[in-house]
């Protein structure tokens, strides 16, 4: 866990199915008892902001940990600057096998920022090395046919999402954001507060 640079502690029984009915409770409950990891498949959440995707991506990666498995954790542009740091100083090589050798990779937060198209190379070179080799887990915003676009070359985006997707489950999150909902009753709660007060 000390290694794997999570950026917070989010488990499965943290997670409000109620909130996301668009979620199968039964698919992510069995993908977290690792057999994906055995069988070196990749899974990718999709959807909008604040639905839960990294919250569930996280809490594979604790179950993962748990098991004794190693895990990683990296934002795609966090994932990207390593990759063109080690390559600046000589050590992509070394940088690549470091991040093949976990048994799960997560790669948060695709598409909320653009790529540079040697970032992108890198990138692809990053899932290639994994490929039928270890599990990898990716969030992202945006569906496969904007991906293009995110990484800044169509060709390389379709080769690389036919490597994702060779063994692959997807989720789709149709739902509306945590973030919002907790806002809203936030702001609720500081209007009924207030409604009370011109009361009393």
């Amino acid at each position: 866990m000390r290694a794997s640079r999570l950026p917070a502690v989010k488990t499965l029984g943290q997670f409000d199915f109620a909130f996301q009915p668009s979620i199968k409770r039964e698919q992510i409950e069995s993908l977290h008892e690792l057999g994906f990891l055995d069988r070196r498949e990749n899974i990718i959440f999709l959807g909008p902001p604040g639905v839960g995707k990294t919250h569930l991506a996280i809490s594979l990666a604790i179950a993962a940990a748990e098991s004794g498995r190693r895990v990683y954790y990296g934002t795609l542009t966090a994932l990207i600057e390593s990759l063109v740091d080690a390559k600046a100083a000589g050590q992509l090589s070394r940088r690549l096998r470091v991040l093949t050798h976990p048994a799960l990779l997560v790669v948060d937060e695709i598409g909320y920022l653009p790529v540079s198209q040697d970032g992108a190379v890198l990138f692809f070179q990053l899932i290639n090395a994994r490929h039928e080799r270890a599990s990898t887990v990716l969030t992202s915003n945006k569906g496969f046919e904007e991906w293009g676009g995110v990484l800044g070359d169509e060709i390389m985006a379709t080769a690389l999402i036919d490597r994702l997707l060779h063994h692959c489950h997807i989720v789709n999150i149709r739902g509306n954001s945590y973030r919002m909902r907790e806002h809203q009753n936030l702001m609720r709660s500081a209007s009924e507060q207030r409604h009370e007060e011109a009361v009393l």
